[in-house]
């Protein structure tokens, strides 16, 4: 290895010779169950409890919360700013005596790290060449890695740093020698983990992140996943929240996680108070928060996702376009790189992990996701409406989720366009296997709606076709096969399109983004085709929440919304192949495909975020395998709470990649509709665009190579 220290900016401080041995790619995980085996790493922010003026304790206060997050299994701990001297020391801070303890503290912690596996990211005044810094300094396994001095100083209010702190501006290349090591210095350093892909530390401190541009950012640009700030920010009412925004913002602006750790109880009162406000944010959202003014040391810990980092960044083109505009800064900022030797063994997910990523678990959030979401679908179909010179508009009403969505959207739309709702001309078209309760509904709700409201039986046309054909049921035999509910679903969507024509109107779509994603659908003249597809966008599990939203905001009156209730209990069916003739069970569209919660959770990890499978079984595991777990989202049915073991999950993931693949030809013939969630959309003009001769092959080698062994 070479020496630390001695490369040009833009090389890696250390780095293994030519010819020294790699991981191979493509290599099979070493641990299903372990963190690490997909991309994440636990972090912590750390609130020990300091003692002013008095380094050795602080040695003492931060070496036992690092051995505490030792044995968690954290990856990377960050401390407060100055935490070995504590921060409210005034002039204090310019005494040798106090300085010279500072060293002798920053030793103990190295010693004391030698068999710790965390990177302690730590606070210390440092003296250089007749200047004292205020600095964070990077220790991973008895080594100093490099020390990152303060960039911005607050010199208003209450603060006046510059007193005694010269501003690590421009301070790039350097060296420092700390209690007896001579280290790397500046703010152009970034630490990046060896054994651990992804893992790549960039430091800030405190008022850093106050600046209009922080310089994490230009750190996050050099290819720090994870952003981390020392911080001493003393408390009065309103900063916890702004501190919070501040992170939020940074881990979204920056792509990237983002770990905040304040100072707390010890430090001085003289004229501030301290609450000890630790967060942990990822790509804008919160992960974890502290308790505040707390009286015992605080370690809080979660697991964040730098596999997603990453891929984010890869498909934000407007993240390396800031890198580029800034110069490139991965080319000025030195990489030290450190064995991590991380704990690859099963450590739990320290991570609220949604079952329904489609749907929030907060009710706030749920509301103002629905609100958006139903208003999205209304302007758009309103602006359609428009645009085709006002019309009407034909839907085809099952009485089931999709075409009841699909309905109460467009008698919204008629409200908002100031039409009357007769514009709608709602058909329901039995087939084979129409139930009673299907069909009642639907005629229930297309009078309570006002639409007008008609009704085309298509077995006889099925059953012409059907002989035309040659088909076994045409005679009798019950042979349900593919033909036979293609042939009913084609003619359905038959009779839609040339109503539209006869009417002067447009085919209004009913289905929805689950059912597009698993080509549930029947393609060209079927339920794929329409002239405008207002549910493409919306997940089966999102358009359950809606339908309730619309009840309970009273977007209808009473009656239409104890109809619109009825529809929720409705089982999920297609109705083309009759009901069993013993049992009377009708037919089942998750008894053959899966479970739409589980697939609706694939479908979001894979084409929001581009996992891996085995990394989307390890997450559906710890979402699903407990249906007494908190986190379902508000009002969730108790009979409706299941939990999947891994081998339904891999069974059912395994038949999701094959039929998304399968499927993408049915896509890219999609017809117009808006985009809904910010999960994602499978247009092919907008978020999913690919070959329609795609196999899953790699997919499926991947899980099978990287996945759980049962």
């Amino acid at each position: 290895m070479r020496a630390a220290g001695t490369d040009k900016a833009g090389d890696d401080v250390t780095q293994p010779e030519f010819g020294e041995p790699q991981p191979e790619f493509g290599e099979p995980r070493r641990e299903f169950t372990a963190i690490h085996s997909h991309g994440l790493a636990r972090v912590a922010a750390a609130t020990p409890l300091v003692v002013t003026a008095e380094p050795a304790r602080n040695a003492e206060a931060t070496v036992a919360l690092a051995r505490q997050a030792d044995t968690d299994g954290v990856d990377v701990v960050v401390f407060p700013e100055l935490g070995l001297s504590s921060y409210a020391l005034d002039d204090l801070h310019l005494q040798d005596a106090l300085l010279g303890a500072v060293e002798q503290a920053v030793d103990t912690v190295c010693r004391a790290s030698r068999e710790l596996a965390p990177l302690l990211l730590v606070g210390a005044p440092l003296r250089r060449r007749g200047r004292l810094y205020n600095t964070a300094l990077a220790i991973s396994r008895g080594r100093i890695l490099g020390v990152v001095p303060k960039t911005f100083l607050p010199n208003y209010r209450e603060y006046y740093e510059k007193r005694w702190f010269a501003s690590g501006a421009g301070v790039t290349g350097e060296e420092i020698t700390v209690a007896g090591r001579t280290v790397p210095f500046g703010t152009d350093l970034i630490f990046e983990a060896a054994d651990l892909p992804d893992l790549v530390v960039g430091v800030e401190i405190c008022e850093d992140y106050w600046a209009p541009i922080p310089p994490s950012s230009y750190a996050a640009m050099a290819g720090a996943t994870l952003l981390a700030n020392l911080s001493a920010s003393n408390i009065v009412v309103g900063k916890a929240a702004d501190r919070a925004h501040l992170s939020a913002a940074q881990s979204a602006r920056a792509l990237a996680a983002y770990v905040y750790s304040a100072a707390g109880t010890g430090e001085s009162t003289t004229d501030l108070a301290w609450d000890g406000q630790g967060t942990i944010h990822e790509l804008g959202d919160l992960l974890a928060e502290s308790e505040r003014f707390a009286d015992t040391p605080q370690l809080l810990v979660a697991d964040v996702d730098l596999a997603r980092v990453r891929q984010e960044r890869m498909r934000t083109g407007t993240f390396n376009d800031s890198a580029a505009a800034a110069g490139r800064p991965e080319q000025r900022f030195r990489t030290v790189r450190f064995d991590h030797r991380p704990h690859r063994r099963d450590v739990g997910l320290r991570r609220h992990q949604r079952r329904f990523p489609f749907v929030p678990d907060t009710a706030e959030r749920l509301d103002l996701d629905c609100y958006e979401a139903f208003n999205i679908q209304v302007h758009g179909l309103a602006r359609r409406f428009r645009a085709t010179g006002g019309g009407r508009m034909v839907i085809g009403v099952s009485g089931g989720l999709d075409s009841t969505h699909a309905l109460i959207v467009a008698a919204k739309a008629c409200d908002r366009l100031e039409v009357p709702r007769t514009t709608i001309l709602g058909y329901t078209l039995p087939g084979f296997a129409t139930s009673d309760e299907t069909k009642a509904n639907a005629w229930a709700l297309m009078h309570a709606l006002g639409v007008e409201a008609a009704e085309i039986d298509i077995r006889p046309a099925a059953r012409q076709l059907l002989a035309d054909l040659g088909h076994p049921a045409a005679e009798g035999t019950a042979t349900y096969d593919v033909t036979y509910e293609n042939v009913q679903a084609g003619l359905r969507t038959d009779y839609l399109f040339r109503l539209a024509n006869h009417h002067g109107g447009f085919v209004v779509g009913t289905g929805d983004l689950s059912e597009l994603a698993l080509g549930w659908c029947t393609y060209g003249v079927g339920d794929q085709m329409s002239h405008y597809a207002v549910n493409a966008g919306v997940p089966k599990t999102l358009i359950q929440y809606l339908i309730r939203w619309a009840v309970g905001h009273d977007q209808f009156d009473a009656d239409t919304g104890k109809l619109l209730t009825a529809v929720l209990d409705t089982e999920i069916s297609p109705e083309l192949v009759p009901a069993d003739a013993e049992t009377g069970a009708i037919q089942s569209t998750q008894d053959r495909i899966g479970p739409y919660e589980l697939h609706d959770f694939f479908l979001y990890h894979l084409l929001r975020h581009g996992l891996a499978p085995s990394k989307i079984a390890f997450l559906a595991w710890h979402a699903w395998r407990d249906a007494l777990a908190d986190g379902w989202p508000a009002g969730f049915p108790d009979a409706e709470r299941h939990a999947y073991d891994m081998a339904t999950i891999v069974r059912w993931l395994r038949e999701f990649l094959h039929r998304f693949m399968a499927s993408q030809f049915k896509r890219s013939a999609l017809p117009n509709g808006p985009k809904v969630s910010f999960g994602g959309t499978l247009s092919p003009r907008g978020d999913w665009r690919a070959p329609s001769d795609a196999s899953a092959a790699a997919w499926l080698a991947e899980l099978d190579r990287n996945g759980p062994q049962l």
